[in-house]
């Protein structure tokens, strides 16, 4: 992990500052920000979406699926993690949290607009950073492509329907248009734009597409900050009212990190995966595809919505707490290992 990437919340703390000073400062040219639509996509925002994502996709090799049945007790745990126990899990911890204990603190007519960013930003796993995380555990290189590979084939079909059935769940109605446009524009145009582009830069040997990935991670991060920068501008003066807000919703962020990453730990060591291929799952079970939430919190409720204020707050919190799951299954790893069944040392 670079300097840059292990400073990125306070990169986004500031970007929060910067965003609600300028959207008070120049509310006017804000707002036709954020009258630019085509379809209900914002097109700075869809632009500035594909930036930060196209480089993440690139680093995925779909033909590591062939690996998935070397690992085949590691990736069942992380499949049952990531499509069945997180978006659920978040679904209730939102209701419990967003529509009654924190009620009377968050304003009345964004309650269900929160609950629908915490969904969406718990239905969509990991992509990129889960190889950073994984690299600072010592996890296994081929398990950590094999199961990014196959969560991202999964994404393609489920995202749209898991989304819909929870949206449903939750009374929160689903403009179905929308939610599939906001798929094709952010899950399947990028991953055949990354693909077709990963074999370009393949065909010229893999220190080149290593050259060109480097050299696209500050656009990267640097697109997502700017994203987050309009964000605010725009929720400036719902922050000035509530700053209570943010706190609030890093709650059930919070609580669902540490439990599905501690779920996904133990049940590895339960059916006694090595610690190599527990960690990598643990890790993309507990962290989030933060750029894809915030893009269809954005195309489904709207800039100035409280689902892409949530949205946000899960970039905001993402890798202080990582870092804490990391240092966590690093310094566990004797504990794992001595009773990790037949691959223990």
């Amino acid at each position: 992990m670079s300097g840059f990437e292990r400073w990125l919340t306070l990169w986004v703390a500031l970007c929060i500052v910067a965003g609600v000073l300028l959207g008070q400062a120049f509310p006017e040219v804000f707002h036709s920000i954020g009258t630019l639509q085509l379809a209900q996509v914002n097109l700075p925002v869809g632009a500035l979406i594909w930036i930060m994502i196209i480089p993440m996709l690139l680093r995925v090799d779909f033909g590591a699926l062939n690996q998935v049945r070397h690992h085949y007790r590691g990736i069942a745990v992380t499949l049952v993690i990531n499509w069945l126990v997180k978006p659920f899990s978040m679904a209730l911890l939102a209701w419990l949290f967003i529509k009654h204990w924190f009620a009377p603190l968050l304003p009345a007519d964004q309650l269900d607009s929160y609950v629908a960013g915490l969904i969406l930003l718990a239905a969509a796993p990991c992509t990129a950073m889960v190889f950073v995380w994984s690299r600072l555990t010592q996890g296994d290189p081929l398990f950590t492509l094999s199961q990014v590979a196959l969560n991202d084939s999964i994404m393609v079909f489920a995202f749209a329907p898991l989304v819909g059935l929870l949206l449903g769940l939750s009374a929160i109605v689903v403009p179905w248009a929308t939610l599939l446009t906001s798929v094709v524009l952010y899950i399947v145009v990028p991953v055949v734009l990354a693909q077709l582009w990963r074999r370009r830069l393949l065909a010229r040997g893999p220190d080149h597409l290593d050259t060109v990935l480097a050299q696209l991670g500050p656009w990267s991060i640097g697109a997502l900050l700017l994203t987050l920068v309009l964000l605010f501008a725009l929720q400036g003066d719902a922050i000035v009212r509530q700053p209570l807000v943010i706190a609030l919703l890093a709650v059930p962020i919070l609580i669902q990190v540490l439990f599905n990453s501690s779920l996904a730990y133990l049940l590895n060591r339960a059916v006694g995966e090595r610690h190599s291929v527990a960690c990598p799952s643990a890790l993309i079970g507990a962290s989030n595809f933060f750029e894809l939430a915030v893009a269809a919190a954005i195309a489904l409720f709207g800039f100035e919505s409280g689902a892409a204020l949530a949205t946000v707050v899960g970039v905001l919190i993402e890798v202080p707490v990582m870092l804490l799951v990391v240092h966590t299954v690093n310094a566990s790893k004797i504990w794992y290992e001595a009773g990790a069944g037949p691959h223990k040392p």
